[in-house]
């Protein structure tokens, strides 16, 4: 008989995998433990398939007992289970103990076929002579679009034309914990919780005091809509009773 395609399923695997119906369930196991990590004696195998539901590969002489005895159906999944308890098996997803090498950084450096030499070749990123220009036109491009936004602490905005999220402007400059945020932030206290901080990030506070609640949210200037949005009243639109 020819291979059969199967889904080797496992805890820490998924993969497909050819199998040979004149195999023995002796010697699939042994195949397996390589793939799975599960030695054979701890192994509990069944194939789960459209047609046939759920069927364990076993038997009681599994020295002789062949494959080709059991539905196998292409891309059926062969799910392999690991009887030993779980202080027992090794956790080859834990990389802490496992020794790694670091390349010096002088070492990468000198290096030509690296990332870092493809940088330099292309002039990209800080090795582009005309980097500094291109951040100085973007940290001024916010600044005018600040100025033009009549951007300023104290005054009332909505985010991003959400009328949902109001608020009072407390804060217009740089955030040095947004990494490549350079040019200047605006942090706004909104009406209601529903900000992704309190006034402060990264263990810097911008404004307020330290709360459980997270009114607070730090925007592009292009995202803030300066004028007089007073706070949502949600009974405003109650009859009365």
């Amino acid at each position: 008989m020819a291979d059969v395609p199967l889904i080797v399923v496992s805890d820490l695997i998924s993969s497909e995998r050819r199998i040979t119906p004149s195999w023995t369930i002796t010697q699939l196991k042994a195949k397996l433990e390589p793939i799975t990590g599960i030695p054979p004696s701890s192994q509990r195998i069944s194939l789960k398939t459209s047609a046939s539901g759920t069927v364990p590969i076993e038997a009681a002489d599994e020295d002789s007992t062949r494959l080709s005895s059991f539905p196998l159906s292409p891309y059926a999944e062969l799910h392999v289970s690991d009887t030993r308890p779980p202080g027992a098996r090794p956790n080859f997803t834990d990389a802490s103990g496992v020794e790694k090498f670091v390349l010096p950084q002088e070492e990468y450096e000198k290096k030509a076929d690296s990332v870092l030499a493809w940088k330099k070749a292309q002039k990209l990123g800080r090795f582009d002579p005309n980097a500094p220009s291109h951040e100085q036109a973007k940290i001024a491009a916010f600044a005018k679009e600040v100025e033009a936004r009549g951007i300023a602490v104290g005054k009332r905005c909505r985010i991003g034309g959400d009328d949902s999220k109001r608020g009072e402007i407390k804060y217009v400059g740089e955030v040095k914990e947004i990494p490549g945020g350079l040019g200047p932030w605006v942090g706004v206290q909104l009406d209601e919780p529903v900000g992704k901080n309190d006034g402060s990030i990264g263990g810097t506070r911008y404004w307020g005091q330290p709360s459980e609640l997270r009114h607070g949210v730090f925007v592009r200037p292009e995202r803030v809509e300066v004028g007089d949005w007073p706070v949502l009243n949600d009974l405003e639109d109650l009859e009365e009773i």
